[in-house]
């Protein structure tokens, strides 16, 4: 007799480039590609992102042979897009998301995480436009959303998760709930950051719990929630406050990680969960020791075996 079981769902748990203090595809203060993926390897993880285009080789052939020594898979690439502004951008953006799109899916990966476009400069805090969109702009994002979503699907088969991110027009509850009411689940799903959620002044546990079918990916990420009511009542972008430390290592912030994944194993799907530490700028042996202690407390909110991976276990942090 067969078994019919199906396989438990797992949060698969990975890290990025972020956690290494890149945010550019090439900037002096960074860490060289080389040193990143060795040592998130070292660390203990198995996924990883991308990051931003140009920072890991972009030659697929070339990334898969560096990844695959280290025994590292790409999980999703990463995408800004100002698509509130309509139909004007769309050739724009798209030849910006083809490129990354074409080697997302050929490093085997089935995710591109989609950032909004930011209402002020993140390094200087310059305002680009108002922190506001008006009506007709909130339909220019949902729907240019949904074409992205849909052309992404059918052209690389990879699915679009939108990325709640500080200093831009999807950040707070109310906002991601305006966006997610109207957008199609079937085109769009959400990638949750704990961190800007939480920086935003969102619940993770309860947008999982009331939008559980539109969590499509997982940043894990907490903020020091001192440091948070400072930059907020100073109006601190969000560049220089990361440069405060806002974004600080777990356990020692906000929200708790534990609920968040307890909610997420809920849920009954495969999840990618993949480590995002805002540091940028650091010394560049800062984030490598983080990473292993971060890695090892993600295990102490699961299984914490890497290598139990039976069947007959519930649902399992890897």
């Amino acid at each position: 007799m067969t078994s019919s079981a199906v396989a438990p769902a797992r949060i698969r748990i990975g890290s990025a480039p972020d956690s290494w203090g890149v945010w550019f595809p090439d900037d002096p203060q960074q860490v060289p590609w080389q040193r990143f993926l060795d040592e998130v390897s070292e660390a203990g993880y198995e996924w990883i992102e991308l990051g931003p285009y140009g920072y890991l080789p972009t030659d697929p052939a070339r990334l898969a042979d560096e990844t695959r020594r280290r025994g590292l898979t790409v999980s999703a690439g990463t995408v800004f897009t100002g698509l509130h502004h309509g139909t004007d951008v769309w050739d724009r953006t798209w030849a910006h998301v083809a490129d990354i799109a074409a080697l997302t899916r050929a490093m085997g990966a089935g995710h591109l995480v989609v950032i909004p476009s930011f209402w002020r400069d993140d390094r200087t805090g310059e305002i680009l436009e108002d922190r506001s969109l008006t009506a007709e702009q909130w339909r220019s994002l949902t729907t240019q959303t949904e074409r992205l979503g849909r052309e992404v699907q059918d052209r690389f088969g990879l699915r679009i998760v939108v990325h709640p991110h500080a200093d831009t027009h999807i950040d707070s509850e109310e906002n991601v709930s305006r966006f997610l009411d109207a957008t199609d689940p079937e085109l769009v799903s959400l990638c949750l950051d704990t961190g800007h959620y939480a920086y935003c002044g969102g619940d993770s546990v309860k947008l999982i719990e009331t939008y559980g079918e539109r969590i499509g990916y997982l940043h894990l990420k907490q903020v020091d929630p001192e440091v948070l009511a400072e930059v907020v009542a100073d109006e601190v972008p969000f560049g220089p406050a990361v440069a405060r430390g806002v974004m600080c290592e777990p356990p020692g912030g906000v929200p708790a990680l534990e609920p968040v994944l307890a909610a997420a194993r809920k849920l009954d799907v495969d999840l990618f969960a993949i480590v995002e530490q805002d540091m940028y700028p650091c010394p560049p042996d800062k984030p490598f020791p983080i990473a292993r202690r971060t890695r090892d407390f993600l295990r102490s909110c699961g299984s914490p075996h890497r290598a139990l991976r039976h069947a007959e276990r519930p649902r399992e942090v890897t």
